[in-house]
C-alpha cells in the first residue's frame, strides 16, 4: 500500500486490486479499514471515490469535515479531475464521449447497464464519460478515461456499451486473455483500468493538488505483451 499524499485534510492511497474500497460487513479487510489503521489519529476517513474492488489507482479519504466539504464543492464545479488508463478491444476513435445514462441491470442487481436514449431503467442517472486514444497494438487500444461523473461501474459500463470492452472485464464482455498470431497467450486476470491522476482542491493551502499513480505492473506487462509502446502509459 503506497501513500500517495497526506497533510492535515487529505490522505491520497494507490490501492491495489482485488480490494475493495468499502464493505458492508466491518469484519472485511477494506481499503478504507487499511486507511483507518494507516492513521489512526484522522478526525474523519471519508472516501471521496470508490474504485471497484479489481480496479486499481488513487483513491482520496478526507480527514476532516473541512476537507469533505471542499471536495464535494470541487466535484459540483468540476474541479475534481480523475484521468483512468484501460485496454480496451478494438480500436475507437482518436477521441470522444459517451453520455450513455446508466441503470441497474434487471437481471442482476451487482451490475449496470448502459441506456439508450428515452430509455428508462431501475435507479436510472446521467452519466458522461471522455476518452482519448493513447495507442494501438494487436487489435486493441489504451484510452485515456476521463469521468465527468461518477456512477457505479461508469467507465465499465461505458467501454462495453461502445463496443469496446476493457480487457479483463468478463462481467462486462472483456476478454480474459488474447491469442496473438505467434501463439502466444496474454492473460488479464482482472479488468485492465487504473485511476492514474487526480487533480483536486489542496485544502490546507489552498490552489490545487495535482497526483500521479503510474500504470501498474500487471497492465504495463500487459500492454507490452501486445506490443504496445510504453509511452502510451504516460501520463
Amino acid at each position: 500500500m503506497r501513500i500517495a499524499h497526506r497533510d492535515a485534510h487529505l490522505l491520497v492511497l494507490v490501492k491495489p486490486p482485488a480490494l475493495p474500497t468499502t464493505a458492508p460487513d466491518a469484519s472485511t479487510i477494506t481499503l478504507t479499514s487499511i486507511a483507518r489503521s494507516l492513521d489512526p489519529g484522522a478526525p474523519k476517513m471519508h472516501p471521496s471515490s470508490r474504485l471497484d474492488r479489481d480496479v486499481t489507482g488513487l483513491v482520496t479519504f478526507a480527514r476532516t469535515d473541512r476537507a469533505i466539504d471542499a471536495l464535494l464543492e470541487a466535484r459540483r464545479e468540476g474541479r475534481y479531475e480523475r484521468t483512468y488508463l484501460a485496454l480496451v478491444g478494438g480500436v475507437p476513435e482518436e477521441r470522444g464521449r459517451w453520455t450513455w445514462g446508466i441503470a441497474i441491470d434487471p437481471r442482476d442487481a451487482t451490475r449496470r447497464i448502459a441506456l439508450q436514449e428515452s430509455e428508462t431503467g431501475e435507479r436510472a442517472q446521467d452519466a458522461s464519460s471522455r476518452y482519448e486514444r493513447r495507442g494501438i497494438a494487436s487489435g486493441y487500444a489504451a484510452l485515456a478515461l476521463f469521468p465527468e461523473t461518477g456512477r457505479t461501474h461508469q467507465l465499465r459500463v461505458h467501454c462495453a456499451a461502445a463496443g469496446h470492452p476493457i480487457l479483463g472485464d468478463v462481467t462486462y464482455g472483456g476478454a480474459p486473455r488474447v491469442v496473438l498470431d505467434d501463439g502466444r497467450v496474454i492473460g488479464a486476470r482482472r479488468p485492465m483500468l487504473h485511476c492514474a491522476r487526480l487533480v483536486l482542491p489542496d485544502v490546507a493551502h489552498g490552489g490545487s493538488l495535482e497526483l500521479v499513480a503510474p500504470a501498474p505492473d500487471d497492465l504495463a506487462r500487459t500492454w507490452a505483451g501486445l506490443g504496445g509502446d510504453p509511452g502510451a502509459l504516460v501520463i
